[in-house]
């Protein structure tokens, strides 16, 4: 028996559970594309499966909406593959382990994929049945959006004939976002410096624990970033002549807020019992800075057998170039109260070809601020010796002054609830920004059921939500004009 077999509707939560059984991680996407092409084929859907990944139905109008204006349904199919740290999961392979409390499902030790995979999931539903009304359909599924939106970057929009746009992939009921971010991807180079002690010792920091969360969501809540916390914890010891990182790992994607960062210190022998110390005194000051946002934050320190790496790079550099490096909220909105206008997150950290690699995710919804942050991590990596590579350069969404989808929806939520929606922009990127970037006419609104702490081993997806929003993408799919 399936974990959500007796969870309405039963066709969205079945589809649901069959994709969270398909490993599909950005850039491990073959298994669920190949799972939407045989739905296509089984349910006899026209469909379009693109050079960039994606995958298009097409679904005629329903009789009697041949008049209506047809609407396009858009989500992604790839997940933020992450799991607690010493789990042992392969997300390349890992079929999620889901479990139902209360009004929630969740997934052991990983996260969900809540975030998008409920979108698909509602989507195939409704492609799927016989009797929803609705206008002319596309359903686009969308490659790699975690990593940088390259299947909605990649889409030709000559493949698309509809301009009403809901895409499926925000996480809040009741909230209609209407404009977002853009952003960019930068991956930071240092290369390696200095020999490693002749007599050393090797020491392993490990930070562990930090309740992490989207980047783009949360950014403004002051979450511990467990890199960062790791150039502090260096920064204690970065006077010890001849410490050496030999290999640093952390962090899950660029995305994410890190929860976990490890390093190891190649030392004097003389020196390790020192450098304990003020490790341990310099991790306990931190923990205690971060108790109310980060309760779970844990640290060790300890002697290790290993005895080599895979960088060669000073602590002091090391240290000095991650405190250097800006993270966080750098600007607020002063249009939209509350909403963060620019920000950064270094969210991975390991080496690549014996270099020190950081990789940052940049956001603004004003590009020239994009840019310049950019900017800056170009200038500071430089002035470390490095060199700086930028991707996934995403455009951002405007808001519209005149939406007729907006209006429609707005007006079938109060009629169905008795409520005003909140209608908001969001500080985070949405495919919707390429897709307005490729046909300014379209008109679009991101909607979706109530998740929490996507991008994280606790993400969860609310039952009843995912219903409500379900039964309302319905009603809006068959309202006439």
């Amino acid at each position: 028996m399936a974990v959500l077999d007796s969870l309405r509707p039963e066709k969205v939560f079945r589809r649901f559970e069959e994709i969270t059984q398909i490993p599909h991680g950005s850039y491990n996407l073959e298994g669920i594309r190949e799972y939407l092409i045989a739905f296509a084929k089984k349910n006899d859907i026209e469909y379009i499966a693109d050079d960039a990944g994606n995958i298009i139905f097409k679904k005629p109008a329903f009789p009697g909406y041949e008049e209506q204006p047809g609407v396009i349904l858009q989500g992604h199919m790839d997940m933020v593959a992450v799991c607690e740290e010493g789990s042992g999961i392969d997300m390349k392979t890992f079929p999620l382990d889901l479990f139902v409390d209360g009004d929630l499902i969740g997934a052991r030790h990983t996260s969900l994929g809540g975030d998008n995979g409920i979108a698909v999931a509602m989507a195939l539903a409704i492609l799927e049945a016989g009797d929803i009304p609705h206008p002319d359909l596309e359903v686009i599924i969308t490659a790699n959006e975690e990593t940088g939106m390259e299947g909605a970057s990649g889409l030709d929009i000559g493949n698309i004939k509809n301009r009403r746009m809901i895409n499926l992939d925000s996480e809040d009921e009741g909230i209609f976002t209407v404009g977002c971010a853009g952003g960019a991807r930068v991956s930071c180079f240092i290369d390696s410096d200095s020999p490693l002690p002749s007599d050393g010792k090797y020491i392993e920091i490990g930070i562990s624990g930090l309740t992490g969360g989207h980047s783009g969501q949360m950014i403004h809540l002051g979450r511990a970033n467990a890199i960062k916390v790791t150039g502090e914890i260096l920064g204690s010891v970065s006077g010890i002549p001849g410490a050496v990182i030999t290999d640093i790992k952390g962090g899950n994607a660029d995305n994410a807020i890190p929860s976990w960062c490890s390093v190891t210190v190649s030392v004097p022998s003389d020196a390790g019992d020192t450098i304990i110390e003020s490790v341990k005194a310099e991790a306990a000051k931190i923990k205690e800075r971060f108790k109310d946002t980060d309760p779970g934050f844990e640290y060790t320190v300890a002697l290790s057998d290993r005895a080599t790496g895979a960088l060669s790079l000073s602590v002091k550099k090391t240290s000095e170039f991650l405190k250097a490096l800006p993270n966080g909220v750098i600007a607020m909105s002063k249009d939209i109260d509350g909403l963060v206008q620019t920000s950064l997150n270094l969210g991975i950290i390991d080496v690549k070809d014996g270099k020190l690699h950081a990789e940052f995710s940049v956001r603004s919804s004003i590009a020239s601020e994009r840019d310049d942050l950019i900017d800056d991590l170009r200038i500071i990596t430089s002035d470390f010796g490095g060199t700086n590579v930028v991707t996934g350069v995403y455009p951002g969404w405007k808001y519209a002054p005149v939406s007729p989808l907006r209006d429609k929806m707005v007006r079938v939520f109060e009629d169905m609830y008795g409520r005003t929606p909140q209608v908001e922009a969001i500080h985070a990127g949405l495919e919707c920004g390429f897709f307005m970037d490729k046909a300014p006419d379209i008109d679009a609104v991101s909607i979706g059921p109530d998740m929490q702490d996507i991008h994280s081993p606790s993400e969860r997806l609310s039952i009843s939500s995912t219903q409500r929003t379900y039964e309302y993408l319905l009603k809006v799919l068959s309202d006439k004009e």
